[in-house]
Order: structure tokens, then sequence, then C-alpha cells
């Protein structure tokens, strides 16, 4: 795909990337984001996986407890990444592909932030 504007992950991610630990409860997950303003955070697991808002909704509406279920229960594991100097046009069509509005970036071994679903189309559009 040809970049139409230029515009690379690394002009638009946020950082710093916001991690948390799979034994880590749900409660704690939810209110680092609400803390951080973010709807999502990686989990510190090889390879990586991450939590978003939406599992937390689910798990709320399933009637689980937020201070007992752990983030590695309702988790997504093995998460696509991208590289920082990737053009987000190829962003927003491997997130249409795959159905995701996360992605964390990472550099060699190094994560340096998230690109989500809404940067990428305030940047497009």
């Amino acid at each position: 795909m040809s970049p139409t504007n230029g515009t690379r992950v690394d002009d638009v991610m946020s950082t710093p990337l916001e991690t948390i630990s799979k034994n880590a409860t749900i409660q704690e997950a939810a209110t680092t984001m609400r803390d951080e303003e973010i709807t999502a955070l990686v989990v510190t697991t090889d390879p990586p996986s991450i939590i978003t808002s939406t599992d937390l909704v689910n798990a709320a509406a399933e009637g689980r407890d937020p201070t007992e279920l752990r983030v590695k229960d309702v988790m997504t594991e093995s998460v696509e990444t991208v590289p920082p100097d990737l053009y987000l046009e190829e962003v927003a069509a491997m997130m249409t592909g795959l159905g995701i509005g996360h992605l964390p970036v990472v550099k060699k071994d190094d994560y340096l932030g998230m690109v989500s679903s809404t940067d990428v189309t305030a940047q497009l559009s």
C-alpha cells in the first residue's frame, strides 16, 4: 500500500506505554485505564498480551468479581505488534483485517508505545 500522507506510527502513538501484570486484578486494570485516560494496557507476558476496556465491560456484564478476576483470565494473548516506522495506512489496513483496535509499538524487544484505531482515524481523516 502506498502511503498517502506519509504519517508513521511513531508520529501518533501514545507514550509512555502503560503495562500491567497478568496477575493484577481487573479492578487494578480498570483503575489504571481510568487514571491514564486510555482504553488498553499491554500485559507483560512473552509474547505480549493485551487487556482492553471491552474485556473489562464483558467481565462486568457477566457478573464477574473485579477484585478477584485476574487480567490473565480475560486478556487477549499473543497480540500483533507494529514497528514505529510503519505508515498509518498500513496500520489501518492491519487493524481492519484483524478486527482489532490497538497495537503495541515495538522496536526490537523494546516496547515504545501503543497506537489505537482512534489515533489512526484522527490522523487519516
